[in-house]
């Protein structure tokens, strides 16, 4: 009886330890020879016979899951329980990002392939290599677009295109316009990369679809849909500068047709640091939380919510509330308090409504400037979708209600002493028609008509034309398109509110408008060894008519804002080369050259903030066996122009060319938790310690001003300066370590 009892015991434990799993793998009705079958996070793995049949022997593997992969493909992924043996038929979609579904091109769920408009998408996956806690400084790493800081003491900043002002970039959350005005400066960093499914990016105008603000192009931030989210994922990281980032999100069911996801966000720093020895904060001290929640009701009903509360503070290192506005000891602090909702509802597939409303709310000083601002925005849409033979018409109604309410003389009449809150109504229609002539050409037509309750009529059309080759591996897109924006300074230019330099509007500022051309090629290689290569380039150009800009030369006390009497263009090339190799090695390349300059009165010149050169890179190397992955993520920028205070200003004009190099490590156990760490800004640059003018005097008390309220140089000003923190181009935080734990429960 005992040796009996041992033999079962030995069976059973082999048997649970090992498991033979068997299928056939197919790609349209055909069998798959070569097809690969591994084991996740094992070295076990076997390849496809010729009539498409494998058999895999897995053994001391805890939750064990396998892909099959085929080039050309894509993957396909399966947990194993302990009753699968026989999978049965197996098929394998060809794919490998070639039928990725977009919507920000077109308004519609197209094939990244067949969309008529470049659309460039990055996955989750694509910004774990560098993780940070907003996906302001999360989009770094894209080609053409980069993350500008606008304020040497609070930190804020905006998100620039191929080298055009952040004003100019919608940011869009399941394609509708949540981030704008007030809300671009501080709206941004409340938006956790956790919550992303993916990132979708149009260079280019859009303003036919998207109205105003459009003009450089849209960042699309798509939320995940509840029933394909984690049960649970948790995802915190701290840095050596004492930054905590927490995400968490928790997917669940209120009934069979309605789902929901919630993610809560929470980020601190409380660590003030001066290493440039300036007298000021390096890094803004934030204490932020947003949280968020969709939610599915059935296929046709979608809806979420999202709430952001930030105190954020920065200036002498001395600083605390209680010299909160006043005189004595120099801080920048705000209070944010916002709120979203936005939706979908679909009343079939070709009939649906969009909707959205925020409210935001800020209360800040900078200084002695005291800034308190109310904005609230409504959105509505009608989407009415018609396919007639080879055309698809898309027909749209919009309507945008805007309430703004400040206290600068942006609604405040000083003459009158009246406050008048602006209220903006923006109905507007739209047309656009697909014609498909075949597989290889597509030709879309556009064209948007908005009647502005302050500037009247507004008219943007577009066009874009595909060309692929007959295996699509070769694809041409041309979009010529017209954008415009109206502009709200106080809401859009952090220098307008630092209280160094008084605002000047000189005549009433008309809209912004441009015409815009972008040439686009994309040639993708699959080489029998499994290689995966991609080349994407690009050609642009936009002029634009009306373009409101800053004169900050004139008078180091004022900025003077007015239309620009002449043009700007800004034009450039961008190259992309993306590669994937069999052995786990993933290459992405980018590198995009911009001219930019104002012309008026014969005389040329570059704007401020505009880099001539910006290069990116990721590199990522994934080791199966010990289920490592090692990322080297970066970024290099050319000269960018400076605003001065002066002839006898004696900064640099122009910022150097610099680079910020990251690296991390990423250790994976059981599909469900990751340790990973690593090390920012390696080269550990920094801008130049006098990026703050006259940081020790910031009320100007030991500045003498002649007659007309001109700094004039002294024995303790020799240079005839003023306090001024605009003079900004890059983070002053240098290198520093971090570490993060990721844990997911399906």
């Amino acid at each position: 009886m005992l040796l009996r009892f041992l033999f079962i015991v030995c069976f059973t434990q082999f048997t649970f330890a090992q498991q033979t799993i068997v299928g056939t793998v197919f790609s349209e009705g055909i069998p798959l020879e070569g097809a690969s079958v591994v084991a996740k996070n094992s070295t076990l793995g076997t390849i496809t016979d010729s009539s498409g049949v494998f058999t895999l022997i897995l053994s001391n593997i805890k939750n064990p899951k396998i892909t099959i992969s085929y080039l050309g493909h894509k993957s396909y992924v399966k947990k194993i329980y302990k009753y699968d043996y026989n999978l049965g038929n197996i098929e394998l979609v060809p794919d490998d990002e070639l039928e990725e579904v977009v919507v920000s091109g077109t308004l519609k769920p197209v094939s990244k392939l067949k969309s008529a408009v470049a659309v460039e998408v990055y996955s989750e996956g694509f910004f774990k290599a560098n993780p940070t806690p907003s996906i302001f400084e999360a989009l770094e790493i894209v080609n053409g677009v980069r993350p500008q800081l606008n304020c040497n003491v609070c930190n804020t900043g905006d998100i620039h295109i191929n080298g055009q002002e952040g004003s100019y970039t919608m940011i869009l959350i399941d394609g509708l316009p949540i981030v704008s005005g007030l809300s671009t400066v501080y709206g941004l960093s409340g938006i956790p990369q956790s919550l992303i499914e993916r990132v979708e990016i149009v260079k280019g105008p859009a303003s036919t679809l998207y109205g105003s603000e459009a003009i450089g192009g849209v960042i699309n931030l798509i939320t995940k849909i509840p029933e394909n989210a984690s049960k649970i994922s948790f995802d915190s990281f701290g840095s050596g500068w004492g930054e905590v980032n927490i995400d968490l999100g928790y997917q669940y069911a209120l009934s069979e047709k309605t789902n929901g996801l919630l993610g809560i966000n929470y980020f601190n720093y409380s660590n003030p640091i001066d290493k440039n020895e300036d007298g000021f904060t390096d890094l803004t001290l934030q204490d932020r939380i947003s949280i968020f929640n969709k939610l599915n009701v059935g296929k046709r009903l979608s809806v979420a919510t999202r709430y952001v509360y930030e105190d954020r503070w920065g200036g002498d290192i001395n600083w605390n509330q209680n010299y909160r506005g006043g005189d004595e000891v120099y801080g920048e602090h705000i209070f944010t308090n916002r709120i979203e909702v936005f939706g979908t509802y679909e009343f079939n597939r070709e009939f649906s409504f969009q909707f959205s409303f925020n409210d935001h709310h800020q209360n800040s000083v900078y200084g002695t400037t005291l800034f308190n601002a109310n904005q609230t925005i409504g959105f509505g849409q009608l989407l009415w979708n018609i396919p007639i033979k080879n055309n698809d018409f898309l027909v749209g109604l919009a309507y945008r209600y805007t309430f703004y309410d400040d206290d600068t003389t942006a609604t405040f009449n000083n003459t009158l002493g009246i406050n008048r809150a602006e209220r903006t109504h923006l109905p507007g229609i739209f047309i656009q028609d697909e014609i498909e002539f075949n597989k290889q050409n597509t030709l879309l037509l556009g064209l948007r008509y908005d009647y502005n309750s302050i500037h009247g009529t507004i008219l943007t059309p577009r066009l874009n034309y595909k060309l692929s080759s007959e295996d699509e591996s070769s694809t041409l897109r041309l979009s010529i398109g017209s954008g415009y924006r109206i502009a709200q300074i106080f809401t859009e230019d952090h220098a307008a509110l630092t209280g160094a330099r008084e605002v000047v509007f000189l005549n009433d500022l008309n809209p912004e408008k441009s015409w815009s051309v972008n040439l686009n090629y994309v040639h993708k290689m699959y080489l029998k060894q499994g290689h995966i290569f991609e080349f994407d380039a690009s050609v642009f150009r936009t002029n634009f008519s009306n373009k409101i800009v800053p004169n900050y030369d004139t008078d180091p006390n004022f900025i003077i804002y007015d239309n620009l009497d002449g043009r700007s263009v800004t034009q450039g090339i961008s190259l992309n080369f993306n590669a994937l190799f069999r052995g786990g090695l993933r290459i992405n390349l980018g590198a995009t050259y911009i001219d930019s300059y104002l012309e008026s009165a014969g005389s040329k010149t570059r704007p401020y903030l505009t880099e001539r050169f910006r290069g990116v890179w990721k590199i990522e190397q994934k080791l199966r066996a010990p289920n490592l992955t090692i990322d080297l993520t970066g970024s290099v920028t050319g000269p960018l122009r400076l605003p001065l205070l002066g002839e006898l200003d004696p900064r640099t004009p122009y910022a150097p060319t610099f680079s910020i190099i990251n690296i991390q490590l990423t250790k994976g156990w059981n599909n469900r938790y990751d340790f990973y760490g690593g090390v920012k800004n390696l080269l550990n640059f920094t801008p130049a310690k006098n990026s703050i003018a006259r940081a020790f005097d910031p009320f100007d008390r030991a500045v003498q001003f002649d007659e007309f309220g001109d700094a004039q140089p002294s024995p303790g000003n020799p240079y005839g300066l003023t306090f001024d923190p605009t003079y900004v181009y890059a983070s002053n935080q240098g290198i520093r370590f971090f570490m993060g734990f990721r844990w997911t429960l399906d």
